[in-house]
């Protein structure tokens, strides 16, 4: 897709291609194949992952896409941290309409794919689903360290708990609206929009009802207890312009983990994994070196 964009304020035109159709997007495309696995009786129950870097991993990094994404919104994150050595696995949900369904889904997942206990990078209802999923799991646990980005611990401040278990029978152009993707910023900044451009497209790829069980799990009245998440060793990563998650609600974040690191952006949007793709594979990094020399490092033998 190509479009004729005016970004630095000039009368200069200038032709821009989408990230979709960037060099590096097409050689992740070409080099790390897509794989689909069912783990339910329902087989219309599809996860679709990518998975990049050594498979002698049994602990590596696992990456959930926020509500408007898909696994290949981490591209940066599968091609540049293998790279280093590091195994990620980007991950996309099949349609769960609660968190018992995806919390037993991602079990069976990990059981399928022969993976111990993980990492896990959340982006925003990725986060969210991520701390759930270690909270449910602390008895058994699966979740060796959580790494948040723009994420929260309760649905409620999305206000939208209500009318939540209607999403499943409105369309999907509705749903599409109800879903954040721009987040004002002015379009100086080109990898920003960018990455926007790049998650609108994912946005217009989900179905119905992948949107709608999305927007369920993200809006229903949930909220997640981090007495149960304290033993885990946790990394919030957020940006300091404006996107979808505001300032209190990374406040609040930073009170239910007091002892997590925290990672502050300049800037980045919502889709900091995107536009500043460099910086947050450097604070992944960091997180992930404290357990290079243990049996859940997410990095290869050298």
């Amino acid at each position: 897709m190509e479009k004729v964009l005016n970004f630095f304020g000039g009368s200069k035109r200038e032709y821009y291609k989408s990230l979709s159709e960037s060099e590096e997007y097409q050689r992740f495309r070409s080099n790390v194949p897509q794989r689909k696995i069912v783990v339910d009786e329902d087989s219309a129950k599809v996860w679709t992952l990518y998975d990049s870097g050594p498979r002698e991993v049994c602990s590596p990094l696992l990456c959930f896409p926020p509500v408007s994404g898909t696994a290949d919104c981490f591209y940066l994150q599968l091609s540049r941290l293998a790279a280093k050595g590091c195994r990620v696995i980007a991950v996309q949900y099949p349609t769960y309409w609660t968190l018992r369904e995806f919390v037993h889904g991602l079990i069976k997942l990990l059981d399928t794919l022969r993976l111990d206990k993980v990492h896990i990078f959340g982006a925003s209802l990725g986060g969210f689903l991520a701390q759930k999923f270690a909270e449910t799991t602390t008895m058994c646990p699966r979740v060796q360290s959580l790494i948040l980005c723009n994420s929260f611990a309760d649905t409620a401040i999305f206000n939208h708990s209500d009318s939540a278990v209607l999403f499943w029978a409105m369309p999907a152009i509705f749903l599409r609206k109800l879903v954040l993707v721009s987040t004002g910023l002015s379009v100086r900044d080109k990898a920003i929009h960018d990455a926007e451009e790049f998650m609108s497209e994912r946005l217009e790829s989900l179905s119905q009802q992948e949107l709608a069980s999305r927007l369920t799990l993200n809006c229903i009245n949930c909220y997640v207890e981090p007495q149960r998440l304290q033993s885990i060793p946790i990394t919030i990563i957020d940006v300091f312009d404006r996107c979808a998650i505001s300032e209190s609600v990374c406040e609040e974040l930073y009170k239910l983990y007091p002892h997590a690191k925290r990672a502050h952006l300049k800037s980045g949007g919502n889709f900091p994994y995107i536009s500043r793709a460099d910086e947050v594979n450097m604070h992944i990094l960091i997180h992930l070196r404290q357990f290079e020399s243990t049996r859940y490092s997410a990095f290869g033998k050298v």
